[in-house]
């Protein structure tokens, strides 16, 4: 069985303050299965083929529990591989360089938020995003954290990322197993970390499939025979 988080006695945030009224909910029952490990364990890792709601999801849950007052912050992050693992030589300040890379991820927070709201909680470092690169050495308690995107992370990547979670705090892990841009030799550590981390309480795994897919019913077909 896994660890529950104990709930903290907090009053949630009215309605009308730049969170929308829009909750998180299941449409398949794998989603259904995803959406329990994640209020159950203190870490899930999540596999499935694009348009399975992983991000969505992880999104959506980070919102409500920040509406809710049960974390103090959101900290998302992606791997930053289609210009290597230094960022440094774009022009530009932190933001202006990675934003490119997390503007998905804002998408799927403004399913939540208000784009005011989202605003305000970045500049406020509520709501952080920044490159799995920059994670090292950062402890996170009181935290929802998402790493999006783990196929394009290597071993050592994910095992740093995951010795960063701090008390009260959880971690979703979510990434396609089939889309890593990583070299041939360096794929198949979000898949591997995973499985053998499973067995450990607190720990969970869901696996979506095709059949999970809610972006576009063509989706799947395409997944399928390409």
């Amino acid at each position: 069985m896994s660890r529950r988080r104990q709930s903290r006695d907090r009053s949630e945030r009215p309605e009308g303050s730049g969170f929308k009224p829009r909750s998180v909910s299941a449409r398949t029952p794998r989603q259904k299965e995803y959406i329990k490990s994640v209020v159950d364990n203190d870490i899930t890792f999540c596999f499935g083929p694009a348009g399975t709601g992983k991000t969505h999801i992880a999104a959506g849950m980070s919102v409500q529990m920040l509406k809710r007052k049960g974390i103090e912050r959101v900290i998302v992050c992606r791997p930053v591989v289609s210009v290597g693992k230094d960022i440094g030589f774009l022009p530009g300040t932190l933001e202006e360089k990675i934003g490119p890379y997390l503007v998905p991820l804002f998408d799927e927070f403004s399913c939540y938020l208000e784009r005011k709201k989202l605003k305000e909680l970045t500049a406020e470092h509520v709501i952080e995003m920044v490159p799995l690169s920059m994670m090292r050495g950062r402890t996170f308690n009181d935290s929802f954290i998402i790493l999006d995107e783990a196929q394009n992370a290597t071993y050592n990547e994910i095992r740093m990322l995951l010795t960063r979670i701090g008390q009260n705090s959880t971690l979703v892990l979510s990434g396609d197993l089939r889309q890593s841009d990583l070299p041939s030799d360096c794929q198949g550590s979000f898949e591997e970390i995973g499985r053998k981390l499973v067995q450990l309480d607190g720990i969970g795994l869901v696996e979506l499939k095709e059949e999970d897919v809610v972006r576009h019913s063509l989706i799947a077909a395409i997944e399928r025979i390409l």
